[in-house]
């Protein structure tokens, strides 16, 4: 295993041209996976814009849109690890809104947010209609493993003294599911590509995994 310090710029550079060099004619669908604290949205951010330079239009969906009602998330209480390991997200949401028609063969009409976590109710956001050669980018934790449908995927990884250290106090009732996550499924021994971001500003590039 070898891991090689690059810059955030380089880092995003390094993605799109990955990115760029798949099929030109088909949809992409791509996993940015990695706690809060590896600022997952802030990376699916940063490659919109070149990949619409690049002539892939790019969308970004965060999983904090497609969580559960609480009445289902928060049966356990308000911070219990295993249920934000098994019943946080709406991943069978994701699937059939954003997911499945975003698929090479689907039909393209997708749901960016299904679900507004603040008022507790359905987001009613309208479909939009993906290009045949569009890029989905979603972001979020636990994404790995689960059965979604990636043909992409990036893991950011963290120490588990970084994540403690730069999850906030409020959410550090989440770290013991992230150790679960680690232990079960190893993302980083499957992603295509993994990134070190024990300090975002300062990222890593790790090869030779798996």
């Amino acid at each position: 295993m070898r891991v090689r310090p690059v810059s955030f710029e380089a880092l995003v550079d390094d993605l799109v041209d990955r990115l760029t060099s798949r099929e030109s004619d088909s949809r992409l669908r791509v996993a940015i996976d990695g706690a809060d604290a590896a600022e997952p949205g802030r990376l699916a951010d940063a490659l919109v814009s070149p990949l619409r330079v690049r002539g892939r239009p790019a969308v970004r969906i965060d999983t904090a849109d497609f969580l559960r009602p609480a009445s289902l998330r928060l049966e356990h209480g308000r911070t219990n690890p295993d249920s934000f390991y098994t019943g946080w997200f709406d991943e069978a949401g994701l699937i059939r809104e954003a997911l499945a028609p975003a698929a090479p063969d689907g039909t393209g009409r997708i749901v960016t947010r299904l679900w507004n976590a603040t008022t507790d109710r359905a987001a009613r956001e309208p479909y939009q209609a993906l290009p045949e050669n569009a890029i989905v980018l979603v972001n979020g934790p636990l994404l790995l493993g689960s059965g979604l449908p990636f043909e992409f995927t990036v893991h950011l990884a963290v120490s588990p003294p970084a994540l403690a250290r730069r999850t906030a106090p409020d959410r550090q009732w989440t770290l013991p599911a992230f150790r679960r996550y680690e232990a079960e499924v190893a993302p980083a021994s499957f992603a295509d590509v993994v990134v070190r971001v024990d300090d975002p500003k300062h990222p890593a590039l790790v090869t030779g995994v798996g």
